[in-house]
């Protein structure tokens, strides 16, 4: 039976923060096409209408879905290495986004940029970090969008093309896929092939930060050597 909602009681159990909680969950177990007002009511077990009082509308509550998964960023602290921490930034990213993958979809929808604190909070975080390396402002923008860039498709892919992981089926199909290949067409999948099935997420993961990290340092070193000429 649905709550009354004329009960004062039921207004007081109400709020923006249970609503939108419970949408995240929602996002988070059956997908973001499965939000909807009328679902989120069902879980909190109300009128699709009394959500109106909390939330103007659902893109008002997507904003909210982002606002509260980024309110759980694990921000971690500073080791004085700016490559380490910029390495435990992009960790922390990571697991934000593999607890809540379909805020992903959210990122991409977005128009224009984020409209709360919290939101922004952890945007803050990251730039700050590639402030630290020294290069201005405009290759800051471009390789905070190439780190997010990086770990949102990385985090997709670990969830569907790498998911397999080392277990001996999907070593063993990797390893059949290789030896099927006519070798003088393939040689270089027939060579490969094989270790894309024995890499650890977390392996492929460090290989491709560290080649961002290193990339970004050589450009800084580019730049102080161009200032010093």
């Amino acid at each position: 039976m649905a709550i009354d909602e004329k009960d004062p009681k039921t207004r007081e159990r109400l709020s923006r923060e249970r609503v939108v909680a419970a949408a995240l969950r929602i996002m988070d177990d059956e997908g973001l096409q499965a939000v909807t007002m009328r679902r989120v009511a069902h879980e909190l077990d109300v009128e699709a209408m009394s959500l109106y009082h909390y939330v103007g509308d659902k893109d008002e509550l997507l904003d909210g879905i982002c606002e509260q998964a980024m309110a759980g960023f694990e921000f971690p602290a500073p080791t004085g290495d700016w490559a380490e921490d910029v390495r435990a930034g992009a960790r922390a990213w990571r697991r934000l986004m593999q607890r809540h993958p379909e805020v992903i979809q959210l990122f991409a929808r977005r128009r224009g940029p984020a409209n709360s604190v919290e939101s922004m909070r952890p945007s803050e975080f990251a730039l700050r970090l590639l402030r630290g390396s020294g290069l201005p402002d405009r290759d800051v923008a471009q390789a905070f969008h190439a780190f997010g860039g990086y770990i949102q498709g990385f985090v997709v892919m670990e969830r569907g093309s790498i998911a397999g992981g080392t277990d001996a089926e999907h070593v063993k199909a990797h390893q059949a896929l290789a030896q099927s290949l006519d070798p003088d067409e393939f040689q270089a999948l027939r060579a490969v092939s094989p270790h894309f099935a024995d890499l650890s997420p977390d392996e492929q993961f460090e290989f491709g930060l560290d080649l961002l990290i290193q990339g970004l340092l050589a450009k800084v070193r580019q730049r102080r050597g161009g200032r010093g000429r």
